[in-house]
């Protein structure tokens, strides 16, 4: 795959220098390695993958001396298939404490990850996260990508995007392979990768037991997303119990292609047990699982809306955990059935969102916006990211941000 540049790259060349292992996550075929092995042209470094059989079973049955024939600067890729060489990473890392950047490590089952890494190399490691490709780096401005706040206020240069150019982005998806290489067909390269996904992520990792079952539920999942989390209606459409569509929908989660977005509490504990909203993080396989064949199709169909709010979604998550930060973001819902799509949390104020398909928002799209005032927070200016080509202020308190200003 050619070069891309990637917005992360520059934090991952400042995290290097600090710590002596970083880990990098992400769904399969986002780029991780790809990105690691251009970088480490600067500086060359060994690489292995545990995809491979025998490098997997050695560093199983002993890390030691895998570490050996692999040793330091290293790029271990899809680390999460050996947890045992954790333990191994550290005792490397406290005896030569000078070497920064001695571990690159590539995961992506991010928080079945989390245990291992607490466990061993706490202290010792930077966790970043990957996602797809985003509408900078798509456009090769990568390293214009700045998270979506505070800059809410600040216009941003870029091509500037009709709806079909808008639905041809989300229709195409951002996985970097299709993207870079065009004579790729789009069918085939989905799907296979979801074949590749359920066989050596979910079916060997998980030990899932159902796979054609598992691949109905994903295409369940992605004809909902943007939507409430139901499990009984998602486990009686596939005809599995709730505890296993939880499960499952956990392990999507994890892998990185599902985005799960609470509720906003003052109280974080009911946070966690209100139901959250679910969202299918790469929007061109999302398209290809409900069988929009066409972005004119996707554009005009029933998804259209929950469709184009997914795309804005992931580019928020884009533009914050490609600049090495997590964002406090939630989704607002009362007694009353008041909404509002996104609500940052950010220095003790509040930012509501709304994203709208329209190119003439008004008032009543940001009504909600002042059942905030009840939570007895600080209101920060609020958006409405909709289909208009240009920012235009809506009033006092809110402006409206076309899509391809994220």
């Amino acid at each position: 795959m050619p070069d891309l540049d990637r917005t992360l790259m520059h934090i991952i060349e400042k995290t290097a220098k600090s710590f002596r292992v970083l880990l990098l996550t992400g769904q399969r075929q986002v780029g991780k390695t790809t990105l690691l092995r251009n970088m480490a042209k600067k500086a060359p470094r060994n690489y292995v993958t545990l995809d491979d059989l025998e490098a997997k079973k050695l560093a199983q049955t002993d890390p030691e001396l895998f570490l050996q024939q692999y040793p330091p600067p290293i790029t271990i890729d899809e680390i999460q298939y050996a947890p045992e060489l954790f333990p191994y990473i550290k005792i490397y890392a406290d005896e030569n404490r000078e070497h920064k950047g001695a571990f690159w490590l590539t995961g992506s089952q991010k928080y079945t990850l989390m245990q291992g890494v607490q466990e061993s190399l706490a202290g010792r490691i930077a966790i970043l996260d990957l996602m797809g490709l985003s509408y900078r780096e798509k456009i090769k401005e990568p390293f214009h990508s700045t998270p979506f706040l505070p800059a809410i206020d600040k216009s941003r240069n870029g091509k500037k995007l009709n709806i079909n150019d808008v639905y041809s982005y989300i229709w195409e998806g951002s996985m970097p392979e299709p993207f870079v290489n065009r004579s790729i067909e789009r069918e085939r390269y989905y799907s296979s990768y979801v074949k590749s996904y359920i066989e050596r992520d979910v079916r060997d990792f998980h030990k899932l037991e159902k796979p054609l079952q598992f691949f109905d539920f994903i295409c369940v999942v992605a004809s909902l997303t943007g939507q409430l989390l139901n499990y009984t209606n998602i486990a009686r459409d596939i005809g599995i119990d709730v505890k296993t569509a939880q499960v499952w929908m956990g392990i999507l989660e994890k892998s990185g292609l599902v985005f799960l977005l609470h509720p906003y509490s003052p109280n974080v504990t009911k946070r966690i047990i209100k139901t959250p909203k679910m969202y299918f993080l790469d929007t061109g396989l999302c398209a290809y699982l409900t069988k929009w064949l066409t972005p004119e199709s996707l554009m005009t169909g029933a998804m259209s809306g929950s469709i184009l709010e997914t795309y804005v979604v992931a580019e928020i998550l884009k533009s914050y955990y490609h600049n090495g930060r997590e964002p406090k973001i939630f989704f607002y819902r009362d007694a009353n059935q008041h909404e509002i799509d996104i609500v940052f949390e950010e220095n003790g104020t509040l930012y509501p969102i709304e994203i709208k398909k329209s190119a003439n928002p008004g008032s009543n799209d940001y009504r909600s916006f002042k059942e905030l005032e009840k939570l007895k927070k600080k209101i920060g200016l609020g958006a409405i990211i909709c289909l208009k080509k240009e920012r235009m202020p809506l009033s006092r308190e809110v402006v409206s941000i076309p899509v391809w200003e994220i």
